[in-house]
């Protein structure tokens, strides 16, 4: 297999984009990728999308984006759920990686806010197990809560002491000009922010928007010496049972620790390796369980990491959504795998100014989709 890196990437602010369409959206996000690449073609396009048929009325989206972009080669869409953006980007690369292609661009976009609230939720919801979880009625925020709900009662932890991970996150995104919540809160407004689904309140839950983001794979060797491409080091995948009920253990993402183990393993790594952790913290809840499973947390105690100050950009032991992450820099499902890809670069060629994490050589990024069902890792590294 050919090592592999990220030479291109691009991406559109996330926002209620009223008058772009799903394919302009994705196509601002490939020609920035291209761009910045400084590349004219490309081999290969891989689409990662989770609601196009449901709510843009729109399946077979890799035909439909790579007619926009005027390809003609092999393109199609991957979906799993909400880690959809990150399987994608998992395919783009076993493809390089094995040598049937010599390029690939990988694109996550997700167009939502032209829905009824309504309509999202019931969309997202899909992502849970239709027979054992839909049919009682809970929605996919209520899973989330039930799930905090019982993590805080098992370990002792109080709703209050998961504010600093709210907090970093919009502090963060103060400085990302892409980011869909630009703007800091503090640990008064989280305490008083109003229920969603108890214990989950409003700033304890990831925004979702519109938007695209891309990233061109390709062989390492092609482009060695240029120091702004960005090697991919470890890329692993797992899954999960659908529902939450039926898991050994509901607190622990087994499907987290798996994919960050495979991704560790082909790196040669280990988790104090890991200058940045770009989490997928769709929820306050699931930034502990992906900080516990990923090595950087015993079990139970993810929180004290927020507390102890250790998650932040500037001098902290594990920084952590560092472009605002899913709670402000947004969450359109199947984009934010590949958000969090780009940000992961920008960290890496030392793009990020007052977010920057000094020194950082090493990234992760985990995208998760469902409850925690399917879950991809990465690990990225300068070149």
């Amino acid at each position: 297999m050919r090592e592999v890196a990220i030479i291109g990437i691009g991406q559109t602010k996330i926002h209620e984009h009223w008058g772009l369409s799903i394919r302009d959206l994705a196509g601002e996000a490939f020609f920035a990728a291209l761009k910045d690449a400084n590349r004219e073609s490309i081999d290969a396009l891989f689409v990662g999308n989770m609601l196009s048929g449901l709510i843009d009325q729109q399946n077979n989206l890799g035909a439909v984006i790579a007619d926009w972009i005027g390809f003609k080669g092999e393109a199609i869409k991957l979906e799993s759920a909400c880690s959809s953006g990150a399987s994608a980007f998992r395919a783009g690369i076993m493809a390089v990686a094995a040598g049937e292609i010599d390029s690939a661009m990988v694109v996550g976009v997700e167009k939502m806010t032209d829905a009824a609230p309504t309509e999202v939720t019931s969309a997202l919801a899909t992502a849970a197990d239709s027979d054992w979880e839909l049919e009682q009625g809970v929605s996919f925020v209520g899973l989330n809560a039930l799930v905090m709900q019982r993590y805080m009662h098992e370990y002792g932890w109080k709703h209050e002491d998961f504010a600093p991970f709210s907090i970093n996150s919009h502090a963060n995104a103060v400085h990302n000009p892409y980011a869909r919540l630009p703007f800091a809160i503090n640990k008064e407004q989280y305490d008083k922010s109003g229920m969603v689904s108890a214990p989950i309140s409003l700033l304890d839950a990831s925004s979702i928007g519109d938007g695209a983001a891309a990233a061109l794979i390709v062989p390492l060797e092609s482009v060695r010496g240029d120091k702004r491409a960005v090697q991919i080091l470890g890329s692993g995948a797992a899954t999960d049972t659908l529902s939450v009920h039926s898991r050994k253990t509901p607190l622990f993402l087994q499907a987290a620790y798996l994919s960050a183990k495979r991704a560790y393993d082909q790196a040669a790594m280990v988790h104090e390796d890991i200058d940045f952790f770009e989490l997928h913290d769709a929820f306050s809840i699931m930034s502990a369980l992906s900080l516990e499973a990923c090595g950087f947390a015993e079990e139970g105690q993810g929180p004290r990491l927020g507390l102890d100050n250790e998650i932040t950009p500037k001098g902290g032991r594990i920084p952590i959504c560092t472009r605002g992450g899913l709670k402000a820099r947004g969450h359109p499902v199947g984009a934010t795998g590949m958000y969090q890809i780009v940000e992961s670069v920008q960290q890496l060629r030392g793009e990020c100014g007052e977010t920057q994490v000094d020194g950082a050589k090493i990234g992760m990024a985990q995208n998760i989709g469902g409850s925690g069902a399917s879950i991809v890792t990465h690990i990225l590294k300068v070149s």
